[in-house]
């Protein structure tokens, strides 16, 4: 079988895990997360550092199944739970594409972040959001990505994974700009 045929309708995906190998807790190698992800009947399989971003293949399907499939895999393998955001490679060209904070002027890219949502939030919860002081931090909600300039770091900012999900009543992780070009890249090849 060619990989032509082999890779004939699939798309390409980015698994985008919380909260793992933060400060020695939810510990997973990432050759035994590959390993699940391969288990699952997943391709191409590919991971980026430690904390959760895994670029493979698989039959098109709605990214929220694949997210629940996932979480399932890693509650059985590590025996914990872990909250799992998956977008396809062209949603994250797109995120990439349109951040509106990249073009501004005194941004450092080292200090821009994106949080991806689960699903697109309510209108109700975005004006919550909206009315939130944030400074010095930025932020911009467009769709299923919420835009973030930390001029002090993400360590710092009000708009933490928690307080998004609180206020937005959505699923959420954070990565950082060049975490976020670089998984575009490899979905790429």
């Amino acid at each position: 079988m060619t990989k032509t045929s082999r890779t004939a309708g699939k798309s390409i995906y980015i698994a985008l895990l919380r909260g793992i190998n933060l400060g020695g807790h939810k510990t997973v190698k990432m050759d035994q997360l590959r390993k699940g992800f391969e288990e699952l009947g997943f391709e191409d399989v590919k991971t980026y550092i430690q904390s959760g971003n895994v670029v493979f293949r698989a039959p098109m399907q709605i990214s929220e199944n694949l997210a629940k499939r996932i979480e399932e895999k890693v509650i059985h393998q590590f025996g914990f739970s872990v909250p799992v955001v998956v977008k396809t490679a062209e949603e994250i060209g797109e995120v990439i594409t349109s951040n509106p904070l990249v073009k501004l002027k005194g941004i450092d890219p080292a200090k821009l972040h994106v949080t991806f949502l689960s699903s697109a939030p309510e209108k109700s919860a975005l004006k919550i959001l909206n009315a939130m002081a944030t400074a010095p931090d930025r932020f911009r909600c467009s769709g299923e990505a919420v835009y973030l300039y930390c001029p002090n770091g993400y360590h710092g900012t009000k708009l933490t994974n928690n307080v998004l999900e609180k206020m937005l009543k959505v699923g959420a992780t954070t990565r950082n700009w060049k975490t976020v070009k670089q998984l575009y890249e490899m979905s790429l090849g």
